[in-house]
């Protein structure tokens, strides 16, 4: 199933399909292993930022569940982190050499790739317990599937839309935080807070791009504009945290210098492209589009209904050709 919650249909129905088809997914790249294990866990692991997205929209009905079940798919999520985290470093080297200003900073990135690339390779080596790590993610992926199985919420549109506002506007003011945290502090915590935001951001507007298709999706390109800006940003710091506690690993203090010089230069530009982007797509109130949301919700729900009542009307006044009055249908 699609990563998308239909508004004509029961909404508890949508959500656990929605649910259980990213745990479903995640089970098979496991166990499948298409492209290797590392891979499997990487594609595994964006799964599961999706479910935990998808229970933000329903904490206002069902915090319990949402605590409970967030919490199980977090913690399964970082068991399995080693070796994407160590790989992650090196496409970030990558892709600051692939932006190199001269022929002594692409030499010295080279070095410090060459050196990421070999220090990965020994984690993974030395991380004999990843088959039994993966194996635990799929049994927890089958409890986290009982655990909605046996969630009920209120399927009226009117309360899914109530929901739905309320949900939207807590996560927007979150994001208005962070953005305004950025725009004072501007340090590392508060723009990987600004990428979060980003991220759930963009899944929930995927989630409910049904209720406004076009407007939607052009505020999903937005957003995923943004994230990824905010990924490479996150990388950055990442990176910048491993050559201050290990300098070591990076050569000479030339070497060093030229590698810092790179990720302050780039980290710099991508924090003030950033913050331009998110301005964008954080320019709305949190009232003003939690309250649109709800309205479309709701109208996209009733539409439907609507036209099923429109069909009923429209037969009974072929079959009573002789009866002026429309009735509303019983």
């Amino acid at each position: 199933m699609a990563y998308r919650l239909r508004p004509d249909k029961p909404f508890t129905t949508e959500f656990r399909s929605v649910a259980e088809s990213q745990l479903l997914k995640a089970i098979r790249l496991m166990e499948d292993q298409p492209d290797g294990p590392h891979e499997a866990v990487h594609d595994a692991r964006k799964r599961f930022k999706r479910v935990r997205s998808l229970y933000r929209l329903i904490q206002p009905d069902a915090k319990e569940f949402r605590r409970r079940e967030n919490a199980r798919i977090r913690d399964m999520a970082r068991t399995l982190a080693g070796v994407r985290d160590a790989t992650a470093l090196v496409e970030t080297v990558d892709y600051l050499a692939s932006l190199a200003d001269s022929a002594e900073e692409l030499a010295a990135l080279a070095f410090a790739s060459k050196t990421l690339t070999e220090r990965r390779d020994r984690i993974a080596a030395e991380e004999h317990d990843l088959p039994a790590k993966m194996e635990a993610a799929v049994a927890t992926c089958h409890e986290a599937i009982g655990a909605i199985e046996e969630l009920e919420l209120s399927d009226d549109p009117h309360k899914t839309a109530k929901r739905l506002a309320k949900a939207w506007r807590k996560q927007r003011l979150r994001a208005h935080g962070a953005l305004a945290a950025c725009a004072k502090h501007g340090d590392a915590e508060a723009y990987h807070e600004l990428r979060k935001c980003g991220q759930i951001y963009w899944m929930h507007i995927s989630l409910l791009g049904e209720i406004w298709p076009s407007a939607m999706l052009a505020k999903q390109r937005q957003a995923k504009d943004l994230v990824d800006l905010l990924g490479h940003e996150h990388d950055l710091s990442v990176l910048t945290g491993l050559v201050n506690e290990s300098p070591e690993l990076f050569g000479n203090g030339d070497t060093l210098a030229l590698m810092l010089g790179a990720i302050i230069a780039r980290q710099q530009a991508l924090r003030h492209e950033a913050l331009g982007k998110a301005e964008d797509v954080f320019a709305d109130s949190a009232e003003t589009e939690s309250s649109l949301i709800a309205i479309l919700w709701e109208k996209a729900a009733d539409t439907p209904r609507r036209e099923r009542r429109a069909v009923k009307v429209h037969k009974g006044h072929e079959t009573h050709p002789q009866e002026t009055t429309l009735r509303e249908p019983v």
